[in-house]
């Protein structure tokens, strides 16, 4: 990618489990600061294919959450091909036993719900420092997670 010119690299995320691999196009999400009208945080759940890798910009915040065991467990059981957080997850045990792929910053126990808000779906997003739109392709492993490549 360097002798391409492609940055991708998504500094400071990593896997929940070394043994965790994921690889999709990227449904996009973006969070800011709840407003006046308070939203849920997991509405668009359901307009994720099968095989997509649910990308999260939650602007790399680490003190609240907006993925948890919710959304783990039906993200898994529609074959959803992991989650990409630019900030922290909870409930990390969930993921661990449904061998579900999340990457992200950290975690940490606090929700995101009166806290966050959904902003945009399928808009470009950051993460990381690194513009990820609808449809790119976004890869993860070991060593870290790879976007816009």
């Amino acid at each position: 990618m360097d002798k391409l010119g492609i940055s991708g690299t998504c500094l400071g995320i990593k896997p929940l489990d070394y043994g965790f691999r994921m690889i999709g196009r990227a449904f996009t999400v973006k969070y800011g600061p709840v407003g006046t009208e308070r939203g849920t945080v997991g509405d668009y759940i359901d307009d994720v294919k099968p095989g997509e890798i649910v990308v999260l910009d939650n602007g790399g915040r680490r003190d609240c959450t907006v993925w948890g065991d919710i959304l783990t467990s039906v993200s898994h059981q529609r074959g959803i091909g992991g989650t990409l957080i630019d900030g922290v997850c909870r409930d990390t045990n969930r993921s661990r036993e449904l061998a579900y792929p999340i990457f992200s910053v950290d975690r940490f126990m606090r929700t995101g719900k009166d806290r966050v808000q959904v902003d945009g779906v399928n808009v470009p997003v950051s993460i990381a420092n690194i513009r990820v739109r609808p449809g790119d392709v976004v890869v993860g492993d070991a060593d870290g997670a790879l976007a816009d490549c």
